[in-house]
């Protein structure tokens, strides 16, 4: 219609209310400009209140305070409210207007009648309802109320079931805690303690209805408190229960009658009977007491204090003269600072301030900057709770009093009257230019505040709104604006929430998770990835579905060359004879694994491959078949609880037999073993051995670790091969939290990765150049995007790993290691991201701008999408991405060369001096004097007949032309030789430590038989100071050069630039023919060398690598004591430091930096040394009664110990036939569990 409402002064203290008579249902409003104007609002915001007085604020998604208005006077904007609004008055208060007019509104709200069965509690009554013997529908039942209240206790109701069982609804400091009472009816005189099964809602103690539903089905127990719900799962007995007596308002025990309920309570429904209404007709089945049917609301006007401007001054009227002076008021915060009221005292006597910091409330008097006096009272201040405070100033004595508890007074007696001048600021000051008289050092109050009284006045809020008293700024009066951001916490995996009047914060300190609302796993969710970043063996934490629910794990990552093994253990795998106890028939054994049940599920699932280890041992002891055809014994293995198995290890799902069943070679006694690799049955659960008590049986049983490699998800691909292809999956749900990680490489600059749309709102990710990624994203705010550049191109063809994350507090976005870009969400903004259409992967809807190239282990939320799968029905799109060394061939080190895997890589360490994953870990060994290796070059002739298979580490090219030397040495011993290469041809190359007083490297060169050697000797001195050092030689005609540790390279140059050639043996140690040797040479070949040797490498071969680990397979010799050790290492304090050593890794650093948290395997090395010992003497006895053909034999004997130190420690040996073998099935350490 025409007209309309526009106020005299267009400002932010105007505002439009209207009654609707009655409390009612309001489903949407609409606004529209003053007719024939320039008037319209832009924004406001919505009241709504039952009194006309305490209004609430309406609020969209439980942040957004404001609707948006009219953009011009006459189009008509309706806002359809999300939930409905039961109120009587709606208030509208303008915030923004068109500019070039004023305030001007018609407004026209939509409602829908309300019904409202209202009962009344003082504290002091209460209602008992006695349903009937009305049959249950199956196991549910309903219990449904909305009450309002102004106290942060009481007990809301109290349900007594049939069987015993009580359940109580109760307000604990303005939650509402659902507590179960379980009693023993066999003893009636005892019962057990309320148990707390959930706490649901905050703040509710704010005079304002909230609505209370409490569900139960069969033994779920959902718990709902206005929009937000909990579910409890409780005993499975407690499905059966049922109630027999309602009480209201009060609970049964009279020594609670403290905590009674008093408020209001509106529609309070059992099963759909009205309980409200059976009370008003006096129905026999309702005992009442002192219950009225009306809500007598108290009126308490509160004021809130939003923002930094705020302030509230009231003038002081009492005479200065008078004897004292007291001020008393309530407040609530979320704020741990702030200032709550300040004042001047009379005749310049200094200002006192009244102040929160740190939680707790201070008074300070300050006169010229100068504290005359400072006090302290109460603490934890900001949990949002009231509190009251009072001061005062009598009789020479001042007074701070905080909730009237005697731990929260102090006291001071100042040698001056403490009085009020004329006015007294609460919460703020004004700007310093308007009034000098205030000043606010310690911040501006956020909060509310209520009952203020000034010597024992009230003060009327009302006037003050009304310009009639004092004055204001920036004030919200008759309401109390306070939020509980943290209730329903945003903060994810237990993370900790904390709040200020405007903000929360999540605390995820071992939660396992990071980001703003602790999201994002800190962890990989693999092993394979953790290799993939570098890692070696170790222990680690595993997500496996990162975001998802199910929580980060420890297991050990076993780093071999052909597979990366997770180990996850159980409480015994060691070899366990069976000891059954008299009379029993059957002997259970049942395992217990490290990991839940739903990890353990998880990890299987996503693995390529997964076994276990099942062996039986027994005497006497039947396994299989009983006369009936049915097994003596038999385990169980699975999900849950597991399925009976019949089959043993080494045999098929279903066969009932065992390994030596099926190759027909069981004898008693037996020994039976194999592994269970039908992931179905994984992992084992329990044993159930019978036949085991037969005199003379005996029986023993072994279940390893659950072993598992592979990932399907960290390797799903698909390759876009046109800009117009795309994958399309359903839509993403991601309201709250959204995160998405994935792999990609391209050669081409630009490309959408991802994309998906809702009406207004979506998501997107995209390469927009070939140096930046962008992620935006819109979820009614308005456009936003987040980008991070690159130094580095992207399409280098080369794998990139891409991790976003949209939340309630901020947008990430992380590029590889590049630090993580972030945007901070709009506060007070809308928070839920709403879409709609299908999830478009590699393109989008419009067919523009796709992208072309690989994309890999694509996850949103925890959930891989399956490309592979989808990409085998899609045209343009192949499954699968080849080519992994030109992202992941820079990790095998030493001369170890990339090797291409359908999925994955592996390191050829065989041109490497090394060993390892990564060919990173040095191969050393402890010499004696009478140590000597010695390896032997075959004849061109022999080496072109006899074609091998051998790594070129063993044999290689017998015509060097130039040589290159490298090796690492540890000593005290000088003079000392460390190796020497010769010819059949007197040729030779010697290194060793020459004395001379100085300890110094001397190379030694004889390449014309006719001639002597020449010497070269290296300016470091004093290199027999038993710590390592690194030698690397190399020549070529008549130019060496030599470096030693990082110091600057030495070059020489020999008078013969001849060749070393036809070579016959290169020698580490003593030199067992010294014949041979100049005379020189053989005297320092005597002494022998007693020290470390690791990573010796001449041109292509790497002798004391064969020496170690491959004896049998090699052309090497041992001679004396050889023990292979990591002297060599860096790290030499721990023997495994370099391949299995971490530290733990930072939470707080980045997302997935790779690094293991608990120190990967201890050396078990005093066992070792024990059986090199044991050997040793075994060796010398037979020494001194044979002769030289058993000497030979000895030194065969000496190659096979090296081969089972090599066994022990190396990982290229995975699995060992024996029973000990069998119990480090995949390398690991019988010790390396133990946590």
């Amino acid at each position: 219609g025409a007209g309309g409402w526009s106020p005299l002064s267009s400002d932010r203290y105007q505002w439009l209310e209207v009654d609707l008579g009655e409390r009612t249902k309001i489903t949407a409003v609409a606004t529209q400009g003053r007719y024939g104007s320039s008037d319209w609002l832009t924004s406001y915001q919505l009241m709504f209140s039952d009194t006309g007085h305490n209004w609430k604020q309406y609020r969209q998604e439980d942040s957004i305070g404001s609707f948006p208005g009219n953009s011009n006077a006459d189009s008509v904007v309706q806002y359809k409210l999300q939930q409905p609004a039961v109120a009587r008055f709606l208030r509208l208060i303008p915030l923004d207007w068109n500019p070039a007019g004023r305030i001007g509104l018609r407004l026209e709200a939509y409602r829908c009648p309300y019904t409202s069965d209202v009962m009344s509690f003082d504290g002091g009554s209460s209602l008992t309802y006695r349903p009937g013997p009305v049959p249950r529908q199956g196991s549910k039942q309903v219990i449904s109320l909305k009450f309002k209240t102004l106290r942060n206790s009481g007990t809301l109701l109290h349900a007594e079931g049939r069987e015993g069982s009580v359940l109580s609804l109760q307000l604990e400091r303005g939650k509402l805690q659902l507590l179960l009472r379980q009693v023993n009816v066999k003893c009636t005189s005892s019962s057990s303690e309320p148990r707390r099964l959930t706490s649901v809602g905050s703040l509710l103690d704010d005079q304002h209805w909230h609505l209370v539903v409490l569900r139960q089905r069969n033994s779920q127990l959902n718990l709902t408190v206005d929009r937000h719900t909990e579910t409890v799962q409780t005993d499975e007995e407690f499905s059966l229960w049922d109630v027999k007596l309602l009480m209201v308002g009060a609970s049964q025990n009279p020594d609670a009658a403290r905590k009674n309920f008093q408020g209001c309570l509106e529609n309070l429904m059992y099963n759909g009977v009205n309980v409200t209404e059976l009370a008003k007709n006096n129905d026999q089945q309702i005992i009442g007491g002192n219950v009225t049917f009306s809500c007598a609301e108290p009126v308490h006007v509160a004021v809130t204090f939003p923002g930094p401007h705020s302030f509230l001054r009231l003038p002081w009227t009492m005479p200065s003269a008078s004897s004292g002076m007291s001020v008393g008021f309530q407040f609530r915060t979320w704020n741990e600072a702030g200032l709550l009221l300040t004042f001047d005292l009379p005749r310049q006597g200094g200002e006192v301030w009244l102040y929160l910091a740190e939680a707790r409330l201070r008074l300070q008097i300050q006169r010229g900057g100068r504290a005359l006096l400072e006090l302290s009272a109460g603490s934890g201040l900001n949990d949002g709770q009231w509190h009251s405070v009072d001061l005062t100033s009598r009789r020479g004595r001042l007074t701070v009093s905080v909730d009237k508890q005697e731990t929260g007074v102090a006291h001071a007696s100042p040698s001056f009257p403490v009085l009020v001048s004329n006015q007294i600021f609460f919460g703020g000051c004004p700007a310093e230019d308007y009034n000098q008289e205030c000043k606010k050092p310690h911040g501006t109050f956020q909060g509310c505040m209520r009952l203020l009284a000034l010597d024992n006045q009230p003060v009327d809020l009302i006037m003050v709104q009304q310009r009639l008293l004092g004055n204001y700024s920036q004030l919200q009066i008759d309401m109390c604006g306070i939020i509980d951001r943290c209730s329903p916490s945003h903060c994810e995996h237990g993370g900790l929430c904390s709040q200020t009047w405007t903000v929360f914060h999540c605390n995820c300190s071992d939660s396992g998770y990071s980001g703003a609302t602790c999201h994002s796993s800190a962890y990989e969710q693999s092993c394979e990835a953790y290799k993939h970043s570098g890692n070696t063996s170790g222990y680690f934490y595993i997500d496996v579905d990162g975001s998802g629910p199910i929580k980060p794990q420890l297991v050990y990552c076993n780093m071999t060359d052909e597979n990366t093994w997770m180990v996850l253990q159980h409480n015994n795998t060691e070899l366990t004879k069976v000891r059954p106890s008299p009379g029993e028939i059957q002997h259970l054994v049942q395992f217990d694994y490290m990991s839940e049940e739903e990890q353990l599920a998880a990890i299987i699932h996503q693995s390529e491959h997964c076994q276990q280890e099942l062996s039986y041992q027994c005497r006497k002891s039947r396994l299989l078949n009983t006369q009936e055809g049915s097994p003596f014994s038999w385990w169980l293995g699975g999900p849950g609880t597991g399925l009976v198995q019949t089959y043993w290890g080494g045999a098929h799902p279903g066969s009932q037999q065992c390994a030596c069943g099926l190759q027909g070679d069981c004898v008693d006694p037996s020994e039976d073993a194999g592994f269970i690799s039908h992931k179905e049955s994984l992992p084992v659960r329990s044993l159930v051995l019978g036949d085991v008590q037969r005199p003379g049986s005996e029986a023993a049983y072994r279940v390893g670790s659950l072993q598992c490699h592979g990932d399907k998800n960290f390797w799903n691909a698909a390759f876009f091969d046109q800009e117009t292809s795309y994958l399309h999956f359903p839509t993403f749900h991601g309201e709250l939290s959204a995160d998405v990680s994935f792999f990609f490489k391209t050669t081409a600059s630009f490309g959408v990765f991802l994309e998906n749309l809702g009406i207004k709102d979506f998501i997107r990710i995209e390469l927009s150049s070939s140096t930046q990624v962008v992620f935006s994203f819109d979820v009614g705010n308005g456009p936003l995007e987040v980008s991070v550049e690159s130094s580095y191109p992207l399409n280098d063809d080369r794998w990139h790993r891409v991790r976003a994350e949209r939340n309630v507090k901020e947008a990430s976005l992380r590029l590889d290691d590049l630090p993580v870009a972030t945007q901070e969400a709009p506060a007070d903004g809308h928070i839920h991201l709403q879409l709609n259409s299908q999830l478009f992967i590699g393109g989008t809807a419009s067919r523009q701008r796709g992208f072309r190239g690989c994309i890999r282990a694509l996850q949103l939320n925890g959930v891989t999408l399956d490309l592979e799968e989808r990409a085998e029905m899609t045209p343009g799109v192949r499954p699968g991405c080849p080519g992994h060394c030109s992202s992941y061939g820079s990790l095998c080190q030493n001369q170890g060369r990339c090797v291409e895997r359908a999925t994955g890589f592996h390191c050829d360490c065989s041109l490497s001096a090394y060993t390892g994953v990564f060919c990173q870990t040095e191969v050393s060994a402890d010499f004696k004097s009478g140590t000597s290796i010695s390896y032997a070059f075959k004849e061109l002739g022999e080496l072109s007949r006899n074609g091998s298979d051998l790594p070129s580490s063993i044999y290689s090219d017998p015509l060097p032309r130039g040589e290159n030397v490298s090796l690492s040495f540890r000593t005290t011993q000088s003079p000392a030789l460390l190796l020497h290469v010769g010819s059949h041809f007197n040729q030779y190359l010697a290194l060793l430590i020459n004395r001379h007083g100085t300890d110094e490297l001397e190379l030694r060169y004889k390449l014309d038989g006719g001639r002597a050697a020449e010497v070269l000797s290296s300016s470091m001195r004093g290199l027999a100071n038993g710590l390592l050092h690194t030698v690397t030689i190399r020549r070529s005609a008549d130019s060496v050069a030599m470096q030693i540790d990082g110091n600057a390279r030495e070059d020489f140059n020999l008078s013969f630039a001849g060749e070393l050639g036809s070579l016959r043996s290169l020698v580490l140690g003593r030199v067992p023919d010294s014949d041979s040797l100049d005379p020189d040479l053989a005297r320092l070949s005597a002494l022998g060398f007693a020290g470390c040797l690791s990573v010796v490498r001449y041109n292509s071969i790497s002798p004391l690598k064969a020496a170690l680990l491959h004896p049998d397979t090699s052309p090497v010799v041992v001679l004396g004591p050889l023990v292979r050790s990591n002297c060599g290492s860096s790290a030499s304090a721990n023997p495994y430091s370099a391949e299995n050593t971490h530290h733990l890794s930072d939470q707080s650093g980045s997302v997935g930096s790779g690094q293991p948290l608990v120190n990967a395997m201890k050396s078990d090395s005093a066992l070792i040394g024990g059986v090199i010992a044991v050997a040793i003497f075994v060796i010398v006895t037979v020494f001194a009664i044979t002769a030289r053909f058993l000497y030979r034999r000895k030194e065969t004997y000496r190659s096979r110990e090296v081969k089972a130190a090599k066994q022990e420690e190396s990982q290229d040996f995975h699995y060992n036939n024996q029973t000990e073998g069998r119990k480090n099935a995949s390398g690991e350490n019988a010790k390396e569990f133990f946590m």
